[in-house]
């Protein structure tokens, strides 16, 4: 852990509290305008203190945390979540979000039989026309053949 009353990189905090794999994409997420601390985007070498708040998303998910200790190498996941904490409000979005995805219909769902068949492709191009309607290239339509 870092002494009280000092600061630490937001892109170095992020990894280190474990929402990001690498720096590497915890910059990218950050430069996409994904993370705002204390409601105001930030950039990589913005300075984080203890008590200020971050938002982010990862993935389909947004979480916002408050930012409770500062730390220069990254830890294992207990120790990393000894960091941060997360707000009610995040916790309680987070949660109807996973109950949402849960409840969502199967996308697979809405095909009844699968894939098509050959035989099912063919009957709709009949009920489209058939092949006239689609362009084709053939000697007949370029004026050389018969």
């Amino acid at each position: 852990m870092v002494e009280p009353g000092s600061s630490m990189r937001l892109d170095k905090w992020l990894w280190c509290a474990r929402f990001y794999k690498t720096r590497g994409l915890a910059v990218d997420e950050i430069g996409r305008g994904r993370v705002t601390v204390n409601g105001q985007l930030a950039k990589a070498a913005r300075e984080l203190r203890p008590g200020d708040t971050v938002a982010l998303r990862q993935g389909p998910v947004a979480r916002t945390v408050v930012v409770r200790a500062l730390s220069n190498m990254r830890g294992p996941a207990p120790v990393a979540q000894q960091l941060y904490e997360e707000t009610p409000e995040s916790i309680a979005a987070r949660e109807q979000a996973a109950q949402a995805r849960r409840l969502a219909p199967e996308p697979a769902d809405g095909l009844r039989d699968g894939r098509p068949t050959k035989r099912d492709r063919r009957s709709m191009d009949q009920l489209r026309g058939g092949w006239g309607d689609r362009w084709s290239a053939s000697l007949d339509d370029d004026g050389l053949g018969s």
